[in-house]
C-alpha cells in the first residue's frame, strides 16, 4: 500500500515540532500494513487516528486524517491536540488502537469555542457601548447546517474556532467601506468565503498546468485547499486578507499582488484576544491604533487625510 503526504502537509507538521515528520513517517508504514485503522471522522471517506506524541522526541499528540483508496493512502490533515485534553486511543509503536477527529478540529474543541467567543464578546460588548454604527453592521449568527453546507463546499474540515466565530456573526458588512477588525479589515461573509475560495482554488488549477512545464524553482502557488479565507482588506475588498489554515490552525496572509507575505504567528483565538486588548486598552495597542469618526470604529492605519480630521482617537 503506496502512503502518500504531500510536501505542503509535511511543511505545515513540520511547524507543529521537529519530531512531527518523523512520528508521520512511523504512522504512515503502520498505516500500509494496515489502512484500516483509523475510525470514521464524520466527513465521507476519511478516516482518522492519534498518535501518542510522548513516543516522539519534540512532538505534540496529534490528530491524523487520511483516506484510503484502492492501492493508495494519503494522509489529508494533521492536527495537535492539546496536552490538557486527554489524547484518547492512539497509535503507538507497538499498539495500534484507533482515535477520532476532524480536519482542523482537536479534542477539546469547546474550550477553543469558548475562547473565540469569549474574545468576541469582548470586541461586540466594546462595539455595543461605544461604536454603536460599527456594531448594527455585523451579521447575526450562521446557523450550524449553513457551516455544514460551507464546509461540503469547500470539501474541507472547518475548524472549531472559525466555527464557534461563525456562530456569533457570520460577516461584517461594514461602515463607509470598513471593517471593524484592525487595519479596517473585515470579516468575511459565508457566501463571500465560499465564491473566494473558488475562485483561488481555479486560479491555482491553472498554476498547476504551468508548473507541470515549470522547473521546480519556478513553480508558483497561489493557494492551497487547507487555506479557508476569512478576513478580508474590506467588507467587499478582496485585495488582500487573512486565511485560517485549517492543517496548521494559524493564521497567513494572502494578496492579490503576490507580494512575500510572512504568516501570521496568531492563531484566530490569539488574534481576536489582541484586537480585544486594544479596543480596552488603547495606550497599550502596538499594532495599530483604533479610534472613531461618528459612531464608527476606524483604526489609524488607514485614514486618509480628510478622514483624519475627523478621526478621534480613544482615549486610555
Amino acid at each position: 500500500m503506496n502512503v502518500e503526504i504531500s510536501p505542503d502537509l509535511r511543511e505545515s507538521a513540520a511547524r507543529l515540532g521537529a519530531g512531527v515528520p518523523y512520528a508521520l513517517k512511523v504512522l504512515a508504514g503502520q498505516l500500509a500494513g494496515d489502512p484500516g485503522l483509523g475510525r470514521p471522522s464524520g466527513l465521507p471517506g476519511i478516516l482518522t487516528v492519534s498518535v501518542d506524541g510522548d513516543l516522539f522526541d519534540d512532538c505534540p499528540a496529534l490528530n491524523v486524517g487520511y483516506i484510503c483508496e484502492p492501492g493508495r493512502l494519503e494522509i489529508r490533515y494533521v492536527t495537535v491536540i492539546p496536552a490538557a485534553v486527554p489524547a484518547g486511543p492512539a497509535v503507538t509503536g507497538e499498539d495500534q488502537s484507533l482515535g477520532q477527529g476532524h480536519p482542523g478540529e482537536r479534542p477539546g474543541t469547546p474550550v477553543t469555542g469558548r475562547e473565540v467567543a469569549d474574545a468576541w464578546e469582548r470586541i461586540t460588548d466594546w462595539l455595543r457601548r461605544c461604536a454603536p454604527d460599527s456594531f448594527r453592521a455585523l451579521r447575526p449568527g450562521a446557523s450550524s447546517a449553513s457551516v455544514s453546507a460551507l464546509e461540503g463546499e469547500l470539501g474541507i474540515g472547518i475548524p472549531a474556532a472559525l466555527r464557534a466565530l461563525w456562530a456569533v456573526t457570520s460577516g461584517d458588512d461594514g461602515v463607509d467601506g470598513r471593517g471593524c477588525l484592525p487595519g479596517n479589515e473585515a470579516l468575511m461573509s459565508l457566501d463571500a468565503v465560499a465564491g473566494f475560495y473558488r475562485q483561488q482554488m481555479d486560479a491555482q488549477a491553472h498554476q498547476d498546468t504551468l508548473n507541470a512545464r515549470r522547473v521546480e524553482e519556478d513553480r508558483f502557488t497561489v493557494w492551497r485547499a487547507a487555506w479557508i479565507p476569512v478576513i478580508s482588506f474590506g467588507p467587499s475588498d478582496r485585495t488582500s486578507g487573512f486565511y485560517l489554515d485549517a492543517e496548521s490552525g494559524f493564521l497567513g496572509r494572502w494578496s492579490r499582488f503576490n507580494e512575500s507575505l510572512a504568516d501570521e504567528p496568531d492563531t484566530l483565538v490569539t488574534y481576536l484576544e489582541d484586537t480585544a486588548d486594544m479596543l480596552e486598552a488603547p495606550a497599550l495597542a502596538v499594532h495599530d491604533k483604533p479610534g472613531l469618526i461618528g459612531g464608527a470604529l476606524v483604526w489609524r492605519s488607514r485614514l486618509d487625510a480628510a478622514q483624519e480630521r475627523r478621526w478621534q482617537p480613544l482615549s486610555a
